[in-house]
């Protein structure tokens, strides 16, 4: 008799122990869930960055500006005041500068770590978006290439 009662106690132990696994499976899977889904906004963030700034290349078409685009790192570029108002009209210069600044400030607020590159080679205009991607437990940028 004592034999059965002690056997009911360790089926409860056992019981208790699979449920405790399980449920240490289950807060590993959401954290990873989290990480990835961080990790994919990061990455819709980039995306929309890269067409952001091919939106304003598109605005500002004039050799000028596309040389601007081109030459200029986009940490190097200054805010220009005057392209701020609808009264005063900017150059094509001027206006390309002021994008990169305006667009090298969003792309390092919004992610992490992030830089941004644009490349010109055989007519084609390449806009590269990186940052760390501390989700995918790399130690190096994660990048997307528009």
């Amino acid at each position: 008799m004592n034999m059965i009662k002690g056997f009911t106690l360790i089926e409860v132990l056992i019981a208790m122990l699979l449920l405790a696994v399980g449920l240490l499976g289950l807060a590993g899977l959401q954290a990873n869930s989290l990480r990835n889904t961080q990790s994919a906004y990061n990455r819709s963030l980039a995306t929309e960055l890269a067409y952001d700034l091919a939106d304003r290349m598109r605005a500002n078409s004039s050799p000028v500006g596309l040389a601007i685009y081109v030459s200029m790192p986009p940490t190097n570029a200054v805010a220009q005041v005057n392209c701020m108002t609808v009264s005063t009209r900017c150059t094509s210069d001027i206006m390309a500068q002021n994008d990169l600044y305006q667009w090298n400030l969003e792309v390092n607020s919004y992610l992490p770590s992030g830089t941004g590159t644009i490349a010109f080679l055989a007519s084609v205009y390449t806009i590269t978006v990186s940052w760390n991607d501390g989700a995918t437990n790399l130690s190096f940028a994660t990048s997307f290439t528009l």
